[in-house]
């Protein structure tokens, strides 16, 4: 016999046994999480339900996540506020609807005039921006884990067109974060409701317009049907991020290796969602058109209203919230610096590449 040869067996042995013996010996954890989208919109709620199987195959099944629809458990626009009180262990939402509570989780999803995805990205990871909100998460009793994001969202669906600023006044508008009080001090009436109750809102005129997140999104709800006026861009969501929200409390109890399979899994969420709609939102588009929707671009006035009336509200906020003041001033600097590279490289590019492109189909 080849003395070598079983050694060599001998010495593999205990590393062959070594994987299953680990495993046995980590918990079987088993969490409830709600989305705050509803089923039929399977990129958004879709996610929820890839970083729940992401996290049982690391886990080789023995922490497993089940996902819920809004309004199954708890209201869409409620999931923190049960994530925070421990009715579950956790939530995939975006933060910003819970401005109520501090106008500074409006960071962590998306601002008006902010950073678009790949901007907020490098804030988040690299500029300081996780660990401003890990302090804000953790007064809610929340860790929360970047994980998704929507990339550039459309202006919204509106019953008439939009021309001047007057139009704005008494518009009745379905719109999220501090872009509603960006809105309100253009003289529209912003509101905001849940995904699923947009469309019956919009449809009995209850609402004149509504915005939610881009074409593949917008076909699903249907609000070509009663709204044809589809304007760009969504200036107050350059990219739109979510977060898995997690009880901190339950998430302390967490095996280090289930915490790392759950931020793995966010993190690969955050490519894949964006990929996936930058795949489904143009041809989404092209059928709306074809539809019937009237694409249209806000007059300039309008932006330039609005880019001094969200300057004046962060500044008004700013002077009333102290956390919201230290928020924005590392926020508004890593932009300015980061607005200053992309003219450069990625704007110079855009500008001329896609009118060429164009010109050159129109040919």
């Amino acid at each position: 016999m080849n003395r070598r040869a079983l050694l060599g067996t001998a010495a593999a042995a205990p590393v062959a046994l070594a994987a299953p013996a680990i495993a046995q010996t980590m918990p079987e954890v088993r969490w409830r999480l709600s989305s705050s989208f509803p089923r039929s919109l399977d990129v958004l709620y879709g996610t929820g339900e890839r970083i729940a199987a992401r996290v049982a195959a690391l886990t080789e099944g023995r922490f497993r996540i089940q996902v819920f629809p809004a309004g199954e458990i708890v209201p869409g626009l409620q999931v923190l506020d049960a994530v925070q009180a421990g009715t579950l262990e956790a939530g995939h939402t975006a933060a910003y609807y819970y401005i109520g509570k501090d106008p500074s989780f409006a960071f962590f999803t998306a601002v008006p005039f902010g950073l678009n995805t790949r901007m907020l990205t490098a804030w988040l990871t690299q500029g300081g921006g996780n660990q401003l909100g890990a302090e804000l998460f953790r007064d809610y009793n929340i860790h929360a884990v970047p994980a998704g994001d929507t990339g550039a969202q459309m202006g919204g669906w509106f019953r008439g067109e939009i021309r001047s600023l007057q139009e704005l006044n008494g518009l009745k508008f379905r719109i999220a974060g501090l872009a509603g009080q960006v809105f309100q001090r253009l003289g529209a009436v912003p509101t905001v409701i849940a995904a699923g109750d947009i469309y019956p809102a919009l449809e009995r005129g209850t609402l004149d317009a509504v915005e939610f997140v881009g074409p593949y999104d917008d076909e699903k709800l249907g609000f070509v049907r009663v709204a044809r006026n589809y304007y760009a861009p969504g200036f107050w969501e350059a990219g739109a991020r979510l977060h898995f929200m997690a009880n901190q409390r339950a998430w302390d109890a967490l095996p280090q290796t289930y915490r790392e399979a759950v931020e793995v899994a966010c993190g690969e969420a955050n490519a894949e969602m964006v990929a996936r709609y930058d795949h489904l939102n143009p041809q989404a588009l092209r059928r709306l058109v074809a539809a019937g929707a009237q694409l249209r671009f806000w007059p300039r006035d309008i932006m330039q209203a609005a880019w001094r009336e969200t300057n004046g509200l962060y500044e008004d906020l700013s002077a009333r919230n102290e956390r919201f003041r230290r928020i924005w001033t590392s926020y508004r600097a890593y932009r300015d610096e980061l607005y200053q590279w992309f003219r450069v490289a990625e704007n110079s590019f855009d500008n001329f590449a896609f009118v060429a492109a164009a010109q050159q189909q129109q040919r």
